[in-house]
């Protein structure tokens, strides 16, 4: 295995140079051309016959004969392909078109909800009749006829519980939800920016509630630069071929059935490696399928919540290799989007107060034990669904996309209940809030698990006035991304790609340093997209330099002579940043440490004549005292 891999000649370098050419001036996505760039190689004379090649080969091929099977038909295709994403002008009309077919309430993704649209009563949405024995098998709605696996459908409509989420795409909807994705950044609190990947230009993304029963169309609308993509977890039914990878300035839509109540989760969801980049990156909501059935607690005391709250913990993130070592180490967490929300703003309820919090651990790493210092529930119901009752309890136990709704009576006892994991390492860095019982509180209330919204005028004064600047795969603020320095007695220094971040970020390195870099993601293919793979290439900087594309455990270096400071980024993933302090004044700094250290180690018997001659003194002085 060669330890080091270096381009002959300027062909390498041009073709990276034209791939990002590429993606700003014809809308190419960056990916899509690496992609095939990374292709040919597999099939090159450099990589002929390695493990790489022949597994990678392998994985393709078995895929690609699975999707064969699986494609959608041409128009609803248009959106995710490659055509689309090389005609802007056709991109740019069916996106208008999705606009103007939407209402403005319609298009309000800020708590959207299903009570706010009349409700149709489409065929199949009630609950199924349970199967007696010798009966018929129920015929499926009108809709149906011509759908394929019909059989199935009609067994599913006969049983006694909830058919599965699919219909035809072309059913009538209830409800139309429409949400937009994007690369930028957001206000975390704090004095703290955070630059990732948002929905509606928060963290976390909308709160969308609709009722069981409803026919959903839900929209993803892609506002970024980058390939997006939507996973509902709501749908219990393929949706990634619908939403799986659409192109930055397109469009796609699903139709579902909502036939499970429960408290769920939806995301981000681009294909292959990507899924959990987004994730971590920050687009992710809750999305709340209200039940027929009454909660339990509702039922005894014959009234709805006077305070229903929609509590999504989170975490953020200041490098890739932070979210994906162990169990994560996260700078940040937060309830609903900001440090310390709730003890800025605290929930306020009356003695005696109904309270029902949907609440949903969207991780991505950590375990949530959410707890109310001084409640017990009266109720819980794992993953939202009443038919999940649990009594009593101190603490719900929530991994990453776990999800509880949990029901209780605010005490006659006046003051500050505290909400927190008790996981408690996690909960001191922001995920804290207050619940505050108050005879003269106003209600009744709703609290949306949105993330904060600002004007763009606020945004500019945070981002001017901001201490701070986090993001997990570029480069934050100085005090965050300090810089690591080695003298010039180390000739070769290791960055590790990991985690869609360079580790790391920036390295302060004497002239003739050589620089290696590992690709240590591990997934690489799926969807058509070699998600995990990585290079380096210079943007800035007196030295040029461009890397091959590398898959997992690959590496490539290059020697920097030149004095200066170089920035570089992933071609596929031109968020990714890095930075290369090439510089011999620390190398001063570095002598003078090392003299330091020198005298700190003076022997030992020049230390004792010190401490002697420091006694002697002080008998001195006592006596002449």
């Amino acid at each position: 295995m060669k330890s080091k891999k270096r381009f002959i000649g300027i062909m390498p370098v041009m073709i990276l140079i034209a791939i990002l050419l590429a993606s700003v001036y014809q809308n190419i996505s960056a990916c899509e051309a690496c992609n095939r760039l990374f292709m040919s190689s597999l099939k090159s004379e450099e990589r002929a016959g390695s493990l790489v090649a022949k597994e990678l080969l392998a994985t393709i091929a078995a895929q690609e004969s699975r999707s064969a099977r699986n494609q959608i038909p041409a128009p609803a295709t248009l959106s995710n392909s490659l055509s689309a994403a090389l005609s802007p002008s056709l991109s740019n009309s069916l996106s208008s078109s999705l606009s103007s077919s939407l209402s403005p309430a319609q298009s309000q993704s800020n708590g959207l909800s299903a009570e706010n649209i009349p409700a149709a009563d489409p065929a199949g949405s009630r609950p199924p009749e349970p199967l007696k024995p010798g009966a018929p098998a129920a015929t499926p709605p009108l809709e149906y006829e011509q759908t394929e696996f019909i059989d199935i459908i009609a067994r599913d409509n006969r049983l006694p519980i909830p058919a599965t989420s699919y219909v035809p795409q072309d059913t009538p909807s209830d409800v139309k939800v429409r949400i937009t994705l994007q690369e930028n950044d957001s206000y975390i609190g704090n004095g703290v920016m955070y630059k990732g990947f948002t929905i509606d230009n928060k963290i976390p993304g909308p709160t969308i509630i609709v009722n069981e029963g409803d026919i959903v169309e839900f929209t993803i609308v892609n506002d970024g630069i980058l390939p997006h993509g939507a996973s509902i977890h709501a749908a219990n039914t393929q949706t990634s071929k619908y939403l799986g990878k659409i192109m930055p300035n397109d469009s796609s839509t699903v139709v579902f059935k909502a036939n499970m109540p429960g408290v769920y989760m939806y995301h981000c969801a681009p294909g292959g490696h990507a899924i959990p980049m987004h994730i971590i990156f920050g687009q992710y909501g809750m999305m709340v399928v209200k039940p027929k059935k009454k909660f339990e607690l509702e039922r005894i005391l014959n009234k709805e919540p006077d305070i229903e709250i929609y509590l999504l913990q989170h975490e953020y993130y200041a490098s890739g290799k932070d979210a994906v070592d162990g169990q994560g180490k996260p700078m940040y967490t937060a309830f609903n989007g900001k440090l310390f929300r709730y003890v800025e703003e605290p929930i306020v309820g009356k003695p005696g107060d109904y309270v029902r919090i949907n609440f949903l651990n969207a991780g991505p790493n950590l375990l949530s034990t959410f707890h109310i210092v001084g409640i017990i529930w009266d109720f819980a119901y794992w993953q939202g669904n009443p038919d999940n009752r649990h009594v009593g309890g101190q603490t719900v136990t929530a991994g990453p996309s776990d999800s509880w709704v949990i029901e209780f009576r605010i005490p006659p006892d006046e003051g500050n209940y505290l909400m927190l994991s008790h996981a408690v390492g996690s909960t001191d860095r922001g995920a804290i809030g207050l619940l505050v019982c108050d005879r003269d509180a106003d209600g009744p209330d709703t609290f949306l698990s949105d993330g904060p919204s600002y004007t763009e005028e606020e945004m500019n004064e945070f981002r001017e006035k901001a201490t701070r600047l986090i993001t997990p795969f570029g480069i934050g603020s100085a005090d965050v991304e300090v810089p690591v320095v080695y003298g010039p007695e180390t000739e070769e220094v290791i960055v590790r790609i990991i985690g869609n971040s360079y580790f790391p970020k920036v390295v302060k390195v004497a002239p003739g340093t050589s620089i290696k870099w590992i690709n240590e993601d591990v997934f690489t293919y799926m969807e058509g997209e070699f998600s995990g793979i990585h290079n380096v290439m210079a943007i800035e900087g007196p030295q040029r330099f461009a890397s091959p594309m590398l898959a997992h455990a690959e590496s490539w270096s290059e020697i920097f002579t030149d004095q200066g400071e170089y920035t570089y980024i992933c071609t596929p993933h031109p968020y990714m940043e890095g930075k290369i302090i090439v510089s011999s004044d620390h190398i001063i700094q570095t002598q003078t440490v090392t003299q330091v250290t020198r005298a700190g180690a003076a022997p030992g018997w020049v230390m004792m004549s010190l401490i002697l001659l420091a006694l002697i003194i002080a008998l001195i002085a006592l006596i002449n005292k």
